[in-house]
């Protein structure tokens, strides 16, 4: 009777705690070891690739520990479009981010459990770019900064990373805080790199451990081991500071009467009509802020990586500047309406974001509730990886990946070409992905044709005068830019250089 009484008791309680035997098994992985799990079989760096290497092994989906956090890592297309995108309610949920969203301040939607806090600020952002008269409505910005990054490769072309990184940021933070950039000398350009770079100073692989063992944030900050929070700490006064300074610069124009249509007036204006204003705040701060955060960034090691590309692969760069002049021609700037009639250039965008993929490991999803796969058990709570890189240079769908071939689009039939255009991976999945990616996309578009159809980018040159092909190497770290390198960019044409100073002219000054 003991015994039947003690076997009751404890199947109920397995039954209570959600640990009945499931029938399905894990998905295969790697060897664990007690405590650490995998851990120790990752480099510091680079992790896409050790992912990668695993799916030789193991296959696409993988199922690994990081300490005691169970982790699914899913290295194929075909995988993620079925759990992320197809199954996203079971998977929209996100790990807690200890380091960066408690400690250093980054309180921004990306970093949202899945809840109504964050359907709020998803439908705030997707007001602004993803409702179509307001993406017609930035193509004229869109257009001015784009001649303005003209202007500035031809007229200082050494610096021509600082000019991408401007074009990007002037975009956003007219759109963002209704503020005109002037010069890539802008204290708000700088705030954000300056709190950019301290973030992935602060987030070094040690520090992560406080997100697999959370009571290591209450470590005083005296403690021996407690240099993470120090940094942390140190970060977060920065980051503040870009969330709050370009914040109070529109509230206080609005005060004065003086603000410019932009996104934090509308929800300024929006929270003082309901009388929300002092709980919405930091709201509205963090959601700026992504904007500013999230876009800038991604997009300029996009542009990076097209400049790279190009200076590698001049063959390319003539292709697609013969297509622009048989479509365009030379008496005016390509633009919107002539995407459609450009397939070569659109393929090879889509071979600099399948290239070098700007996030190479997307944020990590989290199961809501126990799922099951092929047969594999996918257990609640368990962190979800999606190794976008592994996707984008997965041999069998890309022939020879580490090759920049754009033709490769242009050899697939309609139905392999949507399944393996890279902008279904890049952007992230299910109601995760970026609600930018239009403008984003069109940005990047926009940029990229009128510097194919007005510059020239050459190699340089060494001392015997012989070219120097820069190498394809990139930082490995959340936002992939190719690592610095040179190259050589004149106008196309006096007549070229004129139609940008023409307009420079006209419209800016």
């Amino acid at each position: 009777m003991l015994f039947t009484a003690l076997f009751v008791i404890v199947v109920t309680f397995l039954v209570l705690r959600g640990w009945t035997t499931s029938s399905l098994r894990l998905p295969p992985g790697p060897r664990q070891v007690p405590l650490l799990g995998n851990v120790h079989q990752l480099p510091s760096m680079g992790h896409q690739r050790t992912f990668a290497e695993w799916g030789k092994r193991y296959g696409d989906v993988i199922y690994a520990r990081l300490f005691q956090t169970p982790a699914i890592v899913v290295n194929s297309m075909a995988a993620a479009q079925e759990l992320l995108d197809k199954r996203s309610a079971k998977y929209s949920h996100r790990p807690r981010f200890i380091l960066l969203q408690e400690l250093m301040g980054w309180d921004v939607m990306t970093h949202f459990s899945y809840g109504e806090r964050w359907r709020r600020h998803r439908k705030w952002i997707a007001g602004a770019f993803q409702d179509k008269d307001a993406l017609l409505s930035y193509r004229p910005l869109q257009r001015r900064e784009t001649y303005i990054l003209l202007s500035g490769l031809m007229d200082t072309p050494q610096q021509f990373m600082g000019h991408i990184r401007r074009f990007t940021a002037a975009m956003i933070m007219e759109i963002a805080y209704g503020h005109c950039v002037e010069s890539s000398n802008d204290k708000y350009i700088h705030l954000a790199e300056r709190a950019a770079s301290v973030t992935l100073e602060s987030g070094d692989a040690g520090a992560m451990l406080v997100d697999f063992f959370p009571t290591l944030r209450y470590l005083p900050l005296w403690c021996p081991g407690a240099g993470f929070k120090r940094k942390a700490f140190a970060a977060r006064k920065v980051i503040q500071e870009l969330l709050d300074t370009p914040y109070e610069m529109v509230k206080s124009a609005m005060m004065k009467g003086i603000a410019r249509p932009c996104f934090t007036a509308s929800l300024l204006e929006e929270s003082i009509q309901e009388g929300t204003l002092r709980s919405d705040e930091h709201e509205i701060k963090g959601a700026a802020g992504l904007l500013y955060g999230a876009a800038t960034d991604t997009t300029s090691a996009v542009l990076g990586t097209f400049m790279l590309a190009m200076v590698r692969c001049p063959d390319v760069y003539q292709k697609a500047r013969s297509e622009i002049d048989r479509v365009v021609g030379t008496e005016r700037f390509p633009d919107f309406d002539d995407r459609a009639s450009l397939p070569y250039l659109e393929c090879v965008i889509w071979e600099v974001l399948r290239w070098n993929c700007p996030v190479p490991l997307a944020l990590p999803h989290k199961t809501a509730v126990r799922d099951e796969y092929r047969g594999y058990e996918i257990p609640a709570n368990a962190m979800v990886i999606p190794n976008i890189w592994a996707m984008t240079h997965d041999i069998e769908a890309y022939s020879a990946p580490d090759a920049f071939r754009p033709e490769r689009f242009m050899e697939m039939d309609a139905q392999t070409l949507a399944s393996r255009d890279p902008r279904n991976v890049v952007f992230g999945f299910g109601r995760r992905a970026c609600p930018g990616q239009d403008f984003a996309d069109s940005s990047v578009w926009l940029a990229c044709a009128c510097i194919v159809a007005t510059v020239d980018i050459r190699q340089t040159l060494d001392e015997s005068g012989k070219c120097i092909t820069p190498p394809a190497v990139f930082d490995d770290v959340f936002v992939s830019h190719p690592k610095r390198f040179s190259c050589d960019i004149r106008p196309r044409s006096q007549k070229a250089k004129s139609m940008v100073a023409d307009f420079i002219t006209n419209h800016v000054t």
